[in-house]
Formats: C-alpha cells, sequence, structure tokens
C-alpha cells in the first residue's frame, strides 16, 4: 500500500519513481516484453505503457527478472570480520544480483538469544546493500524459548547445526533434536551430517593429509543417516523442515518421498564442480561441508532440480582468507565465497540447458518466499517489492578473484568464463547497482515474514 497521498496522486497521475522500459519481464503470465513502473518501493503497472517517471532505465535486450532472494549466507559479523563482514558480503550480493539474504547464526558471539539477534539488526542498519534477516541458532541451550525467538522482528527462523559446529550450536543427540523441533512452528532449517560418524572417520583424513579424502571421510552415509533422523524426528513433531546444501543421490531419493513437510536446498558448487578434479585443481579451496562430490551424485542433484525435489538455489557463501585455506588438511577450514557469483553460475547453466530460465526464477526468487513465507517477495507482481535484476543472457564475462568484493578477497570460480551476467539490481524501486558499480548509499532493512499454522500431527 502506498505510504501517503503524494504517491497516491503520482500513481492516478501514471508518474513512477523508477520506470524499466523495453526489457524482456519474468512476469506471473511468462516472460513479457513490457515495461514495470515502481512507486514507494512497490511495483504499480506491470504494462506501464505511458507512464512517466524521475529515473528510466531503459532495458532493451535485457531480460527483467525478480531479484534473487538468498538464504544461506555467512557473513561473519559479529567477531569474524577478517574473513568477511555485512557491508562486503551484501556488497557482493547486490552485484551478483541478490536482493534479500537470510545470514546463519554462527557468528562471534553465537545468534541464540534475543540480544544476539538485536545486536545483529543494530549492526547491519546503514551496512546492508540488500534487505535481511538472521538466522537464530537452535540448541540445548534456548530449545523451550525458540517458539518466542523465532517470531521476533528480523529473525528468517531456526537453524540447527546436526554436525559441523561446535559449542551450544552443536544439536546431534535425538534427545535435544526432539525439544528443538517440539518449540515453534515455523519451518526450520538443518545442516544434516551425522557428528558421530564424521568423530569416527576423521582418522582417515589424518592419516592421508589429503584434501582429495574429503567427501571419502564425510560420506555419504553420513549425509543420509542424518537426513533421515532429523526427518523423522520433524515428523513425530509435526515440524516443517528445510534440509539445507544436499550433496548425495541417496538423500535425494529419501526426501523425494517426503516432499510433503520437507524442502529441499542446493547449492551452484555441488551442481558446478565435481570429484576428484576440483580438488586437484582447487585444492583445499573446494573444501567445504558437505563436501564437493563426484560425478554420480552430481547427475542426482541435477536430476532432483529437474523433477522439482529441489525448492531452492542458496550459495552457502562462507569465506575464509587465503591464508588459513592454506593451512594443511584437514587443518584447513571448509567453506568458499558464493554470494557474488551464485546468478552468473547459474545462468551459464541455463545456457548450457541444463535447466530453464523459468525455473531458475523458481529457485532463486518465488521458491525462498513460498519455504520462508517471505512478505511481499519473490515475484514481479502487483503490490509486491519492487526488487529486480535485470541480466543479459548473452553477456560473456570472465569471474576473476580481483572482482570480488568479499573481504577474503577470492572466488573458487576464479577464471571461468561465464555466459549470462546481472547488468543492474533494484532494491525496492531503487537501482543500487549498475554495469558493476554500486549506486548511492546501503538502504537494506530488515525482511517481514507471514505467519505459518503449525502442523498436525496425526496419530
Amino acid at each position: 500500500m502506498l505510504r501517503n497521498s503524494d504517491n497516491q496522486d503520482r500513481l492516478r497521475h501514471h508518474h513512477a519513481d523508477l520506470l524499466i522500459k523495453g526489457g524482456m519481464v519474468a512476469t506471473p503470465n511468462g516472460l513479457e516484453m513490457t515495461d514495470v513502473a515502481c512507486l514507494d518501493g512497490q511495483i504499480v503497472s506491470m504494462h506501464a505503457t505511458g507512464w512517466m517517471a524521475d529515473d528510466v532505465i531503459h532495458a532493451k535486450g535485457l531480460h527483467v527478472l525478480p531479484g534473487v532472494i538468498d538464504t544461506q549466507v555467512h557473513f561473519r559479523e559479529p567477531g569474524l570480520v577478517h574473513k568477511e563482514n555485512f557491508e562486503a558480503g551484501t556488497r557482493g550480493a547486490v552485484l551478483g544480483g541478490i536482493t534479500t539474504i537470510f545470514e546463519m547464526p554462527n557468528t562471534s558471539p553465537l545468534t541464540i538469544t534475543g540480544e544476539d539477534l538485536l545486536g545483529k539488526l543494530e549492526m547491519a542498519t546503514g551496512k546492508g546493500w540488500c534487505d535481511f534477516a538472521f538466522y537464530m541458532g537452535g540448541s540445548d541451550a534456548n530449545a523451550e524459548r525458540l517458539a518466542e525467538l523465532e517470531l521476533l522482528p528480523g529473525c528468517a527462523g531456526i537453524k540447527v547445526f546436526m554436525g559441523s559446529s561446535f559449542g551450544d550450536l552443536l544439536a546431534e543427540e535425538d534427545e535435544v533434536l526432539s525439544r528443538i523441533l517440539r518449540h515453534g512452528k515455523r519451518r526450520l532449517a538443518v545442516h544434516a551430517e551425522d557428528e558421530a560418524r564424521l568423530r569416527e572417520r576423521r582418522a582417515i583424513v589424518e592419516a592421508s593429509g589429503d584434501v582429495r579424502d574429503h567427501p571419502v571421510w564425510r560420506d555419504e552415509i553420513s549425509a543420509l543417516r542424518a537426513t533421515q533422523r532429523i526427518v523423522s524426528i520433524a515428523q513425530a513433531c509435526g515440524r516443517r523442515l528445510h534440509v539445507l546444501h544436499v550433496s548425495t543421490a541417496d538423500e535425494m531419493a529419501f526426501l523425494a518421498q517426503h516432499k510433503a513437510r520437507v524442502t529441499v536446498e542446493v547449492l551452484p558448487q555441488h551442481l558446478t564442480f565435481c570429484a576428484p578434479e576440483c580438488y586437484e585443481r582447487l585444492g583445499t579451496l573446494a573444501q567445504m561441508n558437505p563436501p564437493v562430490r563426484d560425478a554420480h551424485h552430481q547427475a542426482a542433484l541435477w536430476e532432483a532440480v529437474r523433477n522439482g525435489t529441489v525448492d531452492v538455489l542458496g550459495s552457502d557463501h562462507a569465506p575464509h582468507t587465503l591464508a588459513e585455506k592454506a593451512k594443511p588438511y584437514p587443518q584447513s577450514p571448509s567453506g568458499m565465497p558464493g554470494v557474488q557469483t551464485l546468478l552468473a553460475v547459474m545462468l551459464n547453466h541455463v545456457n548450457q540447458s541444463k535447466l530453464s530460465l523459468e525455473r531458475l526464477i523458481d529457485l532463486t526468487s518465488a521458491g525462498p518466499a513460498r519455504v520462508f513465507g517471505i512478505e511481499s517477495k519473490g515475484r514481479l507482481a502487483l503490490g509486491y517489492d519492487a526488487d529486480l535484476v535485470l541480466v543479459n543472457l548473452s553477456a560473456r564475462r570472465i569471474i576473476t578473484n580481483q572482482s570480488m568484493a568479499n573481504v577474503s578477497g577470492w572466488t573458487p570460480y576464479d577464471g571461468m568464463q561465464v555466459t549470462g551476467w546481472p547488468i543492474a539490481t533494484v532494491l525496492r524501486g531503487r537501482c543500487v547497482m549498475r554495469d558493476d558499480e554500486m549506486i548511492g548509499l546501503p538502504s537494506g532493512r530488515a525482511v517481514r515474514f507471514l505467519e505459518v499454522p503449525r502442523l498436525v500431527v496425526r496419530q
């Protein structure tokens, strides 16, 4: 709803803040050559013939898509800003066509209390180039308070680490997981690796010191076992679940049978890189959790994208410095940057006919909005936030370390040529990036969410 009478008058006289003219627009009716008018942060016309505007973007030859929603990033602030910070992370997001991010709770301090969340919201004000929300970590320490914590303004929901974490954020026992799942009603996001099996198998890589053994240590059984456990517990608790960065064929086959309550994320890294080649070429720069696996698993992920098992694409942007990455494996940390390259890498896959542009839009915009109940985002439609990205599907670019905004200054895609590139990013009706240059000052704000009813458990 327009905020004041002046804007209502401008609407009557077809005078917008921003007019995007002549682009191929991803409308609710499919791709159409049309003009889009934006006023007071909202889309007010999808067929804006005859409109005037304070600012006009001529989009001939470009596709106008909903802004990308990246629901898994680690921007490291507070506490770990030598790796990344919120300003640089969101700047990279906007450079990559992303208009909304969900940031993870494994910062220092951890995000496990209302005070922790408030601190992050205050930190983000004036720094965020895109809109944002923050996950609350679910743990033994706060399980009984999660129903209240998940409803705080700016909370993206609850994130649980069954493995690959430490201290209060590690929740590996079934009893703790059940307590977490029974307190709250929003969809819960989970990192599913079996911590007990990871501890048992760490000796494999301690002995070899070979990063090519990363997917051997963190094998498909550790992933499948954790995923099966958490789905079973969620079913008993009547809780919706979102399984992050699924990496194995076994998990996809299992999750396809549980889509009524479970949604699924995949990452561009798992769809693009393949073992053992990536480890031989990139070394520990290819090290992440869960690991990049071999061609068998990658093919299953692509099939899950095509058959609808997958709901969301996220970047799992998780930078470490090059010095940290240069430590001998397995002392080297897992994680890699990815927020700035998510869209470009996936547009390249579109150009290689691995998925359609419409499917990519669903995975990166409509899907995240649907899964998490994001208010007024995820589609180009009347009354929605005017979050858009203009892309040139035929533009050829080379991704380089030097072009990355992240504090750590690198990307695993360095030197990769891609076809398809974000040309401009619009956040709530204001162009904030054009031709790889930032415009204005950071104006991101906290995301709003719709209320989601709790599932009824069938006896």
